[in-house]
């Protein structure tokens, strides 16, 4: 439809000016909406929309300002705070992997669906494959995107030396990235990347921890004890945690965290 809209338009100016109008105003109202539905409450909106117009016309009224237009308004209305938000599990988790990865100095190493960015600072200082159901468009030095399933990983049996997996195998099963519904996800993504630990190798893998359950669709929560238990012919060599109240704490007991909410787990374990 919009293919046939643009090519109509383009035979009459006025239309075509409208077509244009219509496209930026479509465009501004996507920004507002996006902002406005990541409202902690709808209650706040009224609040900070008139913030928004006050500071606006502040703006405009200050010397050499280049006055802004509607059109282009990019509203960021929920981003005031004493300090910087932080997703505790995400930045503590990168930052212990990278550690014991660096410590070790693989030659090479291969990731199975962790966060980009992450990914990304880690070819930094080591060759990396990548392997994920929607993989990287990206292209840079020392990084190899390929696409794949943590269930079913492109690698002979006891193969990868430096192998990674973090805040993933707790998805798979549920739906949610378009992979098929599967009670036994979990348990299934832990065996294969077990599998193709080679002898002397590391895995390091994350996921939410404490009291075991489902949060359909979005993960699971395992008992951190049992999760060894899923890594067939693999050693737990080290289990640190994120705890309920974002803490980061390493080299502890597994068994102490049975009971957590949503606690994050952080195994590394070997093939001796």
């Amino acid at each position: 439809m919009q293919d046939g809209l643009r090519e109509w338009a383009k035979q009459y100016g006025w239309a075509r000016r409208g077509y244009a109008a219509w496209r930026a105003a479509r465009t501004t109202w996507r920004r507002w909406r996006a902002t406005l539905f990541r409202a902690p409450s709808v209650l706040a909106w009224p609040v900070q929309i008139l913030r928004y117009a006050i500071d606006w016309r502040r703006y405009r009224r200050l010397p050499g300002t280049q006055v802004p237009r509607l059109r282009d308004s990019h509203p960021c209305l929920f981003e005031r705070s004493s300090t910087t938000p932080v997703d505790s599990h995400y930045f503590y988790q990168g930052l212990w992997a990278l550690r014991r990865i660096l410590d070790r100095r693989p030659d090479k190493h291969t990731d199975v669906g962790s966060e980009n960015r992450w990914v990304g600072w880690l070819t930094v200082f080591v060759p990396v494959t990548s392997i994920d159901i929607r993989p990287l468009p990206v292209e840079i030095e020392n990084l190899e995107c390929r696409r794949g399933s943590v269930l079913e990983l492109p690698f002979e049996d006891r193969s990868i030396d430096s192998l990674s997996c973090l805040h993933v195998v707790e998805h798979v099963g549920l739906g949610r990235y378009g992979d098929p519904l599967d009670p036994r996800g979990t348990e299934k993504a832990c065996r294969e990347l077990a599998r193709v630990v080679a002898p002397g190798g590391k895995l390091y893998l994350s996921l939410p921890v404490g009291r075991q359950r489902v949060c359909f669709n979005a993960h699971r929560v395992t008992d951190p004890s049992r999760v060894p238990e899923l890594c067939p012919g693999l050693t737990l060599e080290e289990f640190s945690v994120i705890d309920d109240s974002g803490r980061f704490l390493e080299n502890v007991r597994p068994e102490d965290y049975s009971l957590a909410d949503y606690a994050c787990g952080l195994y590394i374990l070997s093939r001796v």
